[in-house]
């Protein structure tokens, strides 16, 4: 049997890594390509995984052990005992990744050339979209934590870049600094992570990590998954660092869903997924800790969701609370479940986004649902495809978020996280409710589109990459149905297989969880269909008035880290600039300087250059001796 050698894993990240330098340098000279050649190159990296990825399933070895490979690029650092490499680890789990990454980063490449078509940074666009390709790529495929923080960096940069794409908005520019900002906090975690995990373990590389974690105490396990978990709620927008993302909306939409689809979100879910074997090793109370802040993260973002009326920030405190779904998957040891929802999530964010944007396209970058209705009799295609991703989400059968979802539950429930499982059947009631109002108010009902706008609908590279992402919401549950070839059986070698309960019992569960996405579906379209259902609605909003208007006012979160670290933290910085700085620092560096500028004015004073004043002083200094040598004599 032949080794598995994917010689072709290091051109994946260095396509879109060359189309990002290319465009960046010489943006003007290749405007009229550019949306082209950032899509190519992403789309020939998806072609490559796809080469890889059946060399893989040519590997036949008993329980798919050896489809992995260590591919060396080149040596990096090398200090003494300490080396680092670029060395990209190809298996199951980061494969499952690069498709992802690839394959629906090049369908919104291809869409953003007709949404950016116009737009005077064209070029740079495309320029930092290929970075951000490049920059997740060499996250999933890095074998050891340095090289993966690298990457973890370059998706942070770049969201940063693209968020404030626009930054002549005051709000874009906000927005960016804001999402960099909460990512430090997250990121400073998860590089103390690092430094436990190197010393204890003495060495980065991704499989003498996990091999050693079997050893580790679980005091060391558990203060190494908990740091390496900061990091991960900074990048997967988990609470208490989930407050970037609902603002990170201010960037282009293209922009949004590659965050929320294809990029940086699904980088914490990867990591704790790769490094399981540490989280485990902790005796489970790191795993908690991922399931809790999961399911309260889920259930909490689902309510400010359900309030919201900005499109965007609708599907923004979406993907926050199907990334807890995730967690919650990772902490009962579900890993292969929550890269199944990953994928299927995937699928119906990145379309319910790009659907996002073809409504704005067409409505002159309206957002407030309030202002439209009726769109699905002139946006057709739009409608139609839209109402797939929300199918999905919502959990219907045969949609694919049915499957994912389902199986995350029945997970919850198999470990007997009973709790756990009530908080995401509640959350899964919800979201097919604020799904469900978002898809009534924004294309049913009568035609209302803001006044002196000519609704139409997108262009085809816009409404092209809706169609295949439409198709994928539908048939994408098929990928992990039980059979020859499963994603769980797949991602077995990696992380483990997946325990779902056997007999009457998923069947029961899979009752249940369809049974409240039906649910919340008819609650809304009882609000927002039927005849009486604004008098319906008014009156549900008075008798719960309080709780409504804490989740319209996400539940004042901002403000309380605005007074309690932000304020305190300018007043602190302002404090060490005003008085620290200016008076001590400076106090003590212009003192010294005035002390030696007194001392020159002196000696300046004595180096006249009139021969009158050095006569004097000759004069003065024979008086003094002489005056001495008489004193001495005289005693």
């Amino acid at each position: 049997m032949k080794a598995f050698d994917p010689v072709l894993a290091p051109y994946i990240v260095a396509l879109p890594l060359i189309g990002a330098l290319g465009l960046l340098l010489l943006g003007r000279r290749l405007r009229a390509v550019a949306g082209l050649v950032a899509s190519a190159t992403v789309g020939v990296g998806f072609v490559l995984g796809v080469i890889v990825l059946v060399q893989m399933l040519g590997v036949t070895e008993k329980g798919g052990h050896g489809r992995e490979a260590v591919v060396r690029v080149w040596e990096w650092i090398s200090a003494g005992s300490f080396s680092v490499n670029v060395d990209l680890l190809v298996d199951p789990l980061s494969m499952v990744m690069v498709l992802v990454v690839t394959g629906v980063g090049t369908l919104i490449h291809v869409y953003s050339i007709g949404y950016m078509h116009d737009d005077p940074r064209y070029s740079r666009f495309f320029g930092y979209m290929n970075l951000f390709v490049a920059s997740m790529l060499l996250l999933v495929l890095a074998d050891n934590l340095l090289l993966l923080y690298v990457g973890w960096e370059g998706v942070g940069l770049c969201s940063y870049l693209l968020i404030g794409f626009w930054f002549e908005r005051r709000a874009a520019a906000g927005a960016a600094k804001k999402a960099f900002i909460v990512n430090r906090v997250g990121d400073f975690s998860f590089l103390i992570g690092i430094f436990v995990l190197s010393v204890t373990v003495s060495s980065l590389t991704v499989s003498s990590i996990n091999e050693a974690a079997g050893g580790m105490t679980a005091g060391i396990a558990t203060t190494a998954a908990l740091l390496l978990f900061g990091g991960a709620t900074g990048k997967s927008a988990q609470i208490p660092l989930y407050v970037w993302l609902p603002d990170a909306m201010e960037g282009p939409t293209p922009v949004s869903a590659l965050i929320h689809a294809a990029t940086m979100v699904t980088a914490g879910v990867y990591m704790v997924a790769r490094f399981s074997p540490v989280f485990e090793a902790s005796g489970g109370l790191a795993l908690g800790v991922v399931a809790w802040i999961g399911a309260l993260t889920a259930l909490w973002a689902a309510l400010m969701a359900a309030a919201e009326y900005d499109i965007k920030r609708v599907l923004a405190y979406s993907t926050i609370s199907q990334l807890g779904y995730m967690f919650l998957a990772l902490g009962v040891r579900a890993y292969s479940i929550a890269i199944f929802h990953l994928v299927t999530h995937a699928f119906f964010k990145a379309l319910m986004f790009l659907g996002a944007g073809s409504i704005m396209h067409s409505l002159d970058g309206e957002v407030d649902m309030r202002n439209m209705s009726g769109l699905r009799k002139v946006m057709p295609i739009t409608a139609f495809t839209f109402m797939t991703g929300w199918l999905a989400i919502s959990g219907i059968i045969p949609f694919s978020g049915f499957f994912s979802k389902d199986a995350i539950l029945a997970s919850a429930w198999h470990q007997g996280r009973y709790a756990l499982w009530a908080i995401g059947a509640g959350t899964a009631l919800l979201t097919a409710f604020y799904m469900s109002r978002l898809y009534f108010r924004i294309f049913e009902g009568d035609l209302k589109v803001p006044e002196g706008v000519h609704v139409h609908e997108s262009p085809p590279s816009m409404v092209g990459a809706l169609i295949p992402l439409g198709v994928l919401s539908v048939v994408g549950g098929v990928i992990n149905l039980p059979g020859l070839l499963t994603l769980d059986h797949f991602l077995e070698p990696v992380v483990g297989e997946s325990e779902v309960p056997s007999g009457f019992t998923p069947w029961i569960l899979g009752a249940i969880a369809l049974l409240a996405g039906i649910a919340g579906i008819a609650f809304a379209r009882t609000l927002y269909l039927l005849p009486g259902g604004a008098t319906r609605r008014a009156a549900l909003c008075e008798r719960f008035k309080t709780p409504v208007d804490a989740a319209r006012n996400k539940f004042w979160v901002d403000e309380i880290y605005g007074r309690g670290i932000v304020l305190p933290g300018k007043a602190f910085a302002s404090f060490c600039a005003n008085v620290i700085d200016a008076r001590l620092v400076d106090g003590a560096v212009n003192g010294g300087g005035r002390v030696v500028a007194g001392a020159g004015w002196l000696f300046r004073r004595a180096q006249s250059g009139y021969v009158r004043s050095y006569a004097l002083t000759f004069l003065f200094g024979v008086v003094v001796i002489f005056s001495l040598l008489v004193f001495r004599v005289a005693l």
